[in-house]
């Protein structure tokens, strides 16, 4: 048996003002550095110790778990980041208040935009300054790679291949892993685990800088899970 941790961000800016987050690189709140320490903390009280981090590509991911492994006393740990576990990307609702959007386009539409596994939220055009592929950090990615927008499902499409490629071998080496990512992007990954249905999936909520532990057998099925507190 071993076991994996999966870890979303702390609280973000655009969290804590109840906007649609996506790609932007926004930072964490003050709350949110908290949240990092305590989950460090935590981690530290039970004893863990990593041999390996993975994160995306968003200071608000990076700076957690950076967070997280000074108050483990970690810091040297190498960390592998990946655009593949960024936030998924919600194209124009990318920096609109959540409240505000569901004033314009109603409850059930921004419901089914943010839960159905299927429903993809109204995209970007490759010329709105939201567009990943004018940041220098996506420069090595093709048209098809850059997202105008997403749902689930796709976001599960292109996170899976890190985990299998990636993750995934350093788990048969025995590594103790840690992957600090973000709240669809754990979503898509537990869902894959836990082989979880559409229907299930969009009930589950991963909460801000709380450790998941995942408990996995020797052929990486899953034993368990819980929440570290």
């Amino acid at each position: 048996m071993q076991k994996i941790v999966l870890l979303r961000h702390g609280q973000s800016v655009w969290n804590l003002e109840n906007r649609f987050t996506g790609w932007a690189d926004v930072d964490l709140s003050a709350e949110g550095v908290e949240q990092a320490r305590r989950a460090g903390a935590l981690l530290k009280k039970h004893g863990y110790v990593f041999d390996v981090g993975f994160t995306s590509v968003l200071k608000r991911a990076i700076k957690t778990l950076d967070l997280a492994l000074e108050e483990l006393d970690q810091l040297w740990l190498p960390v592998q980041k990946s655009w593949r576990l960024n936030e998924r990307f919600y194209g124009a609702l990318q920096g609109l208040n959540k409240d505000e959007t569901v004033a314009q386009y109603g409850a059930e539409q921004v419901l089914q935009w943010r839960r159905d596994p299927y429903a993809r939220p109204p995209a970007l055009t490759p010329a709105d300054p939201r567009y990943p592929g004018h940041d220098a950090r996506y420069r090595h990615l093709t048209a098809r790679e850059l997202p105008l927008t997403e749902n689930l499902s796709e976001t599960l499409a292109r996170v899976l291949p890190f985990w299998t490629e990636t993750v995934v071998r350093a788990l048969r080496h025995r590594q103790h892993v840690i992957v600090c990512a973000h709240g669809n992007s754990l979503r898509a990954l537990v869902q894959y685990i836990d082989h979880l249905s559409d229907a299930e999936v969009t009930q589950l909520d991963i909460p801000t800088g709380v450790p998941l532990v995942i408990e996995l057998d020797d052929d990486l099925n899953r034993i368990q899970q819980y929440y570290l507190s």
